[in-house]
This record gives structure tokens, C-alpha cells and sequence, in this order.
């Protein structure tokens, strides 16, 4: 093993060897516990050569039609992997937010032996319309703990957002469908979104919403998606006020401050200006279509999932 390898290997790097998202690796680690085993020196997760063995012995498994809960109890079991690592043949790395690569019958609201199934747009939308609070719990949940976060939001949730938003703009009715599919994800990105025991970061990430800013969802679902990584978070949700949210930071001190706006008219820059000066310094993150020109220099404003995840990452380092 040469010195570069001996901290282990990013989730970045194991997602493209092994042709596999990113976020389908993070659901086998917390959903049947095969992940990382070590931490870097910086405190991040590793996935050392046994790791490596397992999620490739586990991904075969997978592609020939193993059920992904007993392809984990396989290469769980002791004695189960070979004794090296072998060369993986060439996969091609899916698209950001694809779901290749995961278990057969994901998107198609069909799910392999023993899986839940994962529900198309159209099929949680119908049971968010008939306010079958169970059932979207259900599928969401199923989607969440198969595919991760991010998958998820982009894949599921914004579309049936989307679908809830045209309805009422073509009936002016629906407020209610809209109000139990937030409360039923809301309730989901809480269930897997709870502290790291071990989180990655002494200083916490900071999340909250723009004043009277109301959007309070991405920051849950991005939050979430941290937790899952070991990132320990704090949100105070919709409409914080700015002196509020320097009161918070002044008392947290954290690494990262991140504030989203999806409206323009929440997306003013002129109060970010006043937030106070830490030390050490907090890196100030930004996040949504509603922020106007005229950002402060220092701070960095991100467009995607991914680039926030990236942004935050980067600044922990």
C-alpha cells in the first residue's frame, strides 16, 4: 500500500471504481452497515482495502440479482472475501443523480425480494393527493434509506413539488397536499438526519432561511444529508432573522454558515454584511434562486445539492 492510500479511500473515489453513486454507498453503510471503517487524520471517514473488498464483492452480489440485504449479510460474514482486492472491470460512473448502479427496480415503483418498493413521481404524487399520509411516509422513507438524500430531492421530491404547485396554480385548491407532503418529508429527513455519534467536525455546520424567507425544506433535506456524513448540523429553519442568526453563531462558533432564499424578495445581501466577524472564521455559504446581486466577496454562493454538499465539505477541511 503506498502512503497515499494508507488514510484510506474518499467516498468520491470508491463511487467511481466501483461505478456506484455515491449516495447508494451511503445508504449500505447506514441502512446495512457496510461502509467506512477508519478516519483520516482530519477526522474523515476512510474506506480501508477490506472495505473496498466487501462494497465490490457486494456490488457483484447486487448486479446479479442478489437482494442488497443479503448481499450485505454475505460479505458481512466472516471469512466471506477474498484475501486481495481485485481489479474492477470498467464501469462507466452514472450521472450525477442517476440511480444506476443501486438495486434492480429502483424508480419503477417495483423493488427486488425483501425491498421496498420505490414509487415513481407520479405514484407519490397520487398518494399525496389523496392525503395518504402513510403511504408517502412509506415511499419516502424507502427512497431515503435506498438512494440517499440527494437522489431523492431531485429524483422525487422536486417533481411532486412541481406537480403540487401546478394543481393549485390550475384549481387554486390543493393547500392541504401540499402541507402534508412537507410534514411527511420533514418528519423523514428527521428520522435519518439525527446527530453522528462520531461526527466529523468539532464545529458545527450552521443552517437556517433567509428572514421571512419560508422555504425551510432544502435546508432540512441538506442538513440531512450532512448528518448521513457525519457532519453534526444545526438548523433554526424558516424566517430567522439576521440578528437572531448572529446571536446563534456567535454562541455555536461554527465552521460554516449557510443561508437560503428562494425567493427574491428574501434574497437581499446587504444583511449578510452585518453578520458578526468569529474567530476562527465561519465560511459563509449561500443557497437558493432568490438571492440578488451584490453578495459580499467572501461569501460563496452555490446553485445545486451537490455544490453545497462539495462547499461544505471544502470549508471543514
Amino acid at each position: 500500500m503506498t502512503d497515499e492510500q494508507e488514510p484510506g479511500y474518499g467516498i468520491g473515489a470508491v463511487a467511481r471504481r466501483l461505478g456506484v453513486p455515491a449516495p447508494t454507498l451511503r445508504t449500505w453503510n447506514l441502512r446495512y452497515g457496510v461502509g467506512p471503517s477508519r478516519r483520516s487524520p482530519g477526522g474523515h471517514r476512510r474506506y480501508d482495502s477490506a472495505d473496498l473488498r466487501r462494497l465490490e464483492e457486494m456490488n457483484r452480489l447486487i448486479r446479479q440479482g442478489v437482494p442488497a440485504a443479503d448481499a450485505a449479510r454475505r460479505v458481512l460474514r466472516p471469512g466471506a472475501l477474498p484475501l486481495q482486492t481485485p481489479e474492477p472491470a470498467p464501469v462507466p460512473v452514472p450521472a450525477s443523480g442517476s440511480g444506476s448502479g443501486s438495486v434492480p427496480g429502483s424508480g419503477s415503483g417495483s423493488g427486488s425480494e425483501g425491498e421496498a418498493a420505490i414509487p415513481t413521481v407520479a405514484m407519490l404524487a397520487r398518494a399525496a393527493t389523496a392525503l395518504d399520509s402513510g403511504g408517502v411516509s412509506d415511499w419516502i422513507d424507502a427512497a431515503l434509506a435506498r438512494h440517499g438524500v440527494e437522489w431523492t430531492w431531485h429524483t422525487l421530491v422536486l417533481p411532486v413539488f412541481e406537480a403540487i404547485c401546478r394543481r393549485q396554480a390550475e384549481t387554486g385548491a390543493g393547500i392541504e397536499i401540499e402541507h402534508l407532503f412537507s410534514e411527511r418529508l420533514l418528519g423523514a429527513l428527521t428520522r435519518i438526519g439525527r446527530p453522528p455519534a462520531l461526527p466529523v467536525n468539532d464545529r458545527p455546520v450552521l443552517l437556517a432561511c433567509a428572514e421571512n424567507e419560508l422555504h425551510s425544506m432544502p435546508v432540512h433535506a441538506l442538513a440531512a444529508a450532512l448528518s448521513l456524513e457525519g457532519v453534526q448540523t444545526r438548523v433554526l429553519g424558516a424566517r430567522t432573522p439576521y440578528p437572531a442568526l448572529g446571536d446563534a453563531m456567535r454562541r455555536l462558533g461554527p465552521a460554516v454558515v449557510f443561508v437560503w432564499s428562494q425567493i427574491p424578495e428574501t434574497g437581499d445581501p446587504a444583511p449578510l454584511a452585518s453578520l458578526p466577524p468569529l474567530r476562527p472564521p465561519s465560511r459563509l455559504i449561500v443557497g437558493g434562486e432568490g438571492w440578488r446581486e451584490g453578495l459580499p466577496a467572501s461569501v460563496l454562493r452555490v446553485s445545486s445539492f451537490a455544490e453545497a454538499l462539495t462547499g461544505v465539505h471544502a470549508a471543514l477541511r
